[in-house]
């Protein structure tokens, strides 16, 4: 599941490791991004996580066993889509895993308090962000608080968007593997730094 201004093209790199593998890769593009540019459907959580739920029912009818991986914006719908189910092994690439933490922080950024979102309901930052009033209220009513599937994270040293306190706790509480890419930021995009992605996912990926 690809992250914010991806889409399904962006698995073909982990598709290449792990169908020489064994395994089948399904991929598919979020509203708004690859293919479906012009689709209306708000790229929201609620739809979000809807979409990936309906990917996966359509994957469990095929397959005995399914394995996940997820980037970024990505990583987050899956944790609210997939909240009861458990794969066989999940893999994160700088996986955003507390949205209202980072609303806040880009509230913080903006000069905007709660009272002016609630009030205005949309506002669009000069860093190019829209905070949503409705965004940052299913974040707040819907945490991430169950997660049953074994999980590996890579994650970029200075990553920007997921802050290291808040990658502590995921994995304090959900006991999850975590490689930390010395200098990495949160989209890996660089020669080095998409040589480690390869390295960690050959690594990961086990037949």
């Amino acid at each position: 599941m690809h992250g914010r201004r991806g889409g399904k093209a962006d698995a073909e790199g982990f598709a290449s490791i792990a169908s020489a593998r064994g395994y089948d890769v399904i991929a598919a593009d979020l509203p708004g991004h690859g293919g479906r540019t012009a689709d209306p459907t708000p790229c929201d959580p609620s739809h979000g996580s809807e979409e990936l739920r309906s990917v996966y029912g359509r994957a469990a009818g095929l397959y005995a066993e399914l394995s996940l991986f997820a980037c970024s914006l990505g990583a987050y719908f899956s944790l609210l889509a997939f909240r009861d189910v458990s794969f066989r092994r999940c893999l994160f690439l700088s996986p955003l895993l507390d949205m209202e933490r980072l609303i806040r922080n880009m509230m913080g950024w903006a000069g905007v308090d709660e009272s002016r979102l609630r009030e205005e309901g949309e506002i669009v930052t000069g860093f190019g962000e829209t905070l949503s009033w409705n965004y940052y209220r299913y974040a707040v009513e819907h945490p991430v608080d169950r997660w049953p599937s074994q999980t590996s994270i890579l994650y970029g040293e200075h990553d920007d968007i997921t802050d290291r306190a808040t990658l502590d706790a995921f994995i304090a509480r959900f006991g999850c593997d975590v490689t930390v890419e010395p200098g990495g930021e949160h989209y890996f995009h660089t020669p080095g730094q998409l040589d480690a992605l390869r390295a960690w996912t050959s690594s990961r990926v086990i037949p």
